[in-house]
């Protein structure tokens, strides 16, 4: 009895590799606005049909690039709701202002969202992008909002406290002074944030022996 034979060539995870490392450099050299996907395809070292096979536009790469990034922000889960929030929604922060700031020399009188703008945009123009980008944020706030349940489960929030309505304050503050105000969003911030939002919804944090 033979094997039936795999229609198509095999997915090659080194090319993915290069071609999201390449991206991340030329996108930080670039910003958006010059960033070319055929220049990426010959940093990379792959044929331009490997790249558009799997990423068929910018917006589509870019996407990936930033699940990519946001895969690396571990969600870790110590006992300590505010601190495992703070640092968790700080390295975020910090990710979105980076993400903000490629490709130009930004004053402070430049409060542009950057990338992080374009990729929305996109997201409402292209439905297939929009698809993908609910998709990641779907994804990776699953780790948060089982966080915060673990949390309500063991007494350190209020038994009514929605994880998702909590987690959609905290978040959301911090795309709002991205994508609306352009206003700092360092740790300083995150830290005041992640406490009011706790206040408010009742967390008791000395139960967790803080």
């Amino acid at each position: 009895m033979t094997t039936p034979a795999r229609r198509g060539r095999p997915r090659s995870e080194n090319a993915d590799v290069r071609i999201l490392e390449e991206a991340h450099a030329l996108l930080v050299e670039r910003g958006y606005d010059r960033f070319a996907m055929d220049e990426v395809a010959v940093r990379a070292a792959v044929a331009k049909s490997t790249l558009y096979r799997r990423w068929p536009t910018k917006d589509h790469l870019l996407v990936a690039l930033v699940a990519k990034i946001q895969d690396e922000v571990p969600v870790a889960d110590t006992g300590d709701l505010r601190h495992d929030l703070s640092v968790y929604l700080t390295a975020i922060a910090t990710g979105l202002d980076r993400m903000r700031r490629v490709g130009r020399d930004q004053t402070e009188q430049d409060r542009s969202a950057g990338v992080v703008a374009e990729l929305v945009a996109a997201a409402a123009r292209h439905p297939d992008v929009g698809d993908v980008v609910r998709n990641l944020f779907a994804r990776r706030n699953a780790l948060p909002l089982a966080l915060l349940d673990r949390a309500r489960e063991r007494g350190a929030l209020a038994p009514g406290t929605s994880s998702e309505v909590l987690f959609d304050q905290l978040a959301g503050a911090l795309y709002y002074r991205l994508l609306v105000t352009g206003a700092p969003i360092g740790a300083d911030y995150v830290e005041e944030l992640v406490g009011q939002v706790l206040a408010g919804s009742g967390a008791t944090p000395h139960s967790e022996g803080i």
